[in-house]
């Protein structure tokens, strides 16, 4: 059983209805506790279940924002960036970032149920020190998207698969004004998505097999935390997970130890991946690029390819049968 404790409001959730039932009776004799049923709206999130699985999205939020920014009556996009890369030196600097912080502040909100935004409202967070007209022109395009998606969100499945597998991918030297890569990964428990990511990796990467490896050791790594957190829920994996890449040579550098010496300027703690896979804690599997989930989380996408992805993140509309709830 698992409670959520935000302020005054509280979620319960659990396997077993007995001792969920239980333990409300047992808040109710010691406070003065109103009972809501099925949950339905937590802290902006807002929950629609049905027998085929459970809708997760933010459709009040995004409207709010909306309306907040004057965006309510903007033409919708199909994209939430453009192609290209944003730099520090783009545009003129505005006379007050006080709007643009409030508006990508509140955009990183949206990222709880929309991995779809992640990878652009990562890069708006760059320039939040320093924005320019241009960087607020990128920012509204955001809102545009969301204009035209405020329906979507996660759909998760209810599955008795517990197989953890994650998908990594970077983009090499994508930042005009420092070289550093963007890494990315996305987790998904049986088929729902459950943790994802896009963020700079801190330091420079001198070739492309380094900055993948650095993209994998950052999705090892939370596999590694996850499995701990579901061990201690009470649900132990039934096998090892599966981290998939689209890069031959970091496969073999994670496997292969006489390939170490040529990479010596690696940092020496990204190399527990391997001591994870001797230990058959982790398995690594090979995905060509065409079916790399973690891609729209790293760059750019023509619009074909973006939403191909965004399916395949389970990011989706309401099912027709939960309407109306």
């Amino acid at each position: 059983m698992i409670v959520l404790v935000y302020v005054d409001d509280i979620i319960v959730t659990g396997s077993c209805s007995t001792t969920i039932t239980a333990l409300v009776q047992h808040l109710k004799g010691q406070f003065a506790v109103k009972d809501l049923a099925d949950l339905h709206f937590f802290f902006g999130l807002e929950v629609s279940r049905s027998s085929t699985g459970m809708h997760i999205c933010q459709t009040k939020y995004f409207r709010d924002l909306l309306t907040k920014t004057g965006m309510v009556d903007s033409k919708p996009l199909s994209t939430p960036i453009t192609l290209g890369s944003l730099s520090l030196h783009d545009g003129t600097l505005l006379p007050s970032a006080t709007a643009y912080r409030s508006i990508v502040g509140a955009l990183q909100y949206c990222t709880l149920t929309r991995p779809d935004l992640a990878f652009a409202v990562n890069k708006l967070c760059q320039f939040m020190h320093s924005p320019t007209d241009i960087h607020m022109q990128a920012a509204k395009r955001v809102l545009r998207y969301l204009k035209g998606t405020t329906h979507l969100g996660l759909f998760l499945h209810p599955t008795t698969d517990h197989t953890l597998y994650a998908y990594t991918d970077a983009d090499w030297a994508s930042c005009p004004d420092d070289s550093r890569s963007t890494s990315a990964y996305c987790i998904f428990l049986g088929h729902n998505l459950i943790s994802w990511s896009s963020s700079k990796q801190k330091v420079v990467s001198r070739s492309s097999i380094e900055l993948e490896y650095r993209a994998m050791a950052n999705g090892a790594a939370k596999i590694s935390w996850l499995q701990s957190l579901l061990s201690e829920l009470g649900m132990p994996l039934p096998h090892p997970p599966v981290l998939y890449c689209d890069n031959v040579s970091t496969l073999h550098l994670a496997t292969n130890p006489i390939l170490h010496a040529r990479t010596k300027h690696v940092e020496l703690d990204y190399h527990f991946i391997r001591e994870h896979v001797l230990r058959k804690d982790l398995f690594l599997s090979f995905t060509p690029s065409s079916n790399q989930l973690a891609d729209c989380l790293t760059k750019p996408l023509i619009t074909t390819q973006f939403l191909e992805l965004r399916t395949k993140l389970t990011v989706l509309p309401r099912p027709m049968s939960l309407r109306g709830c």
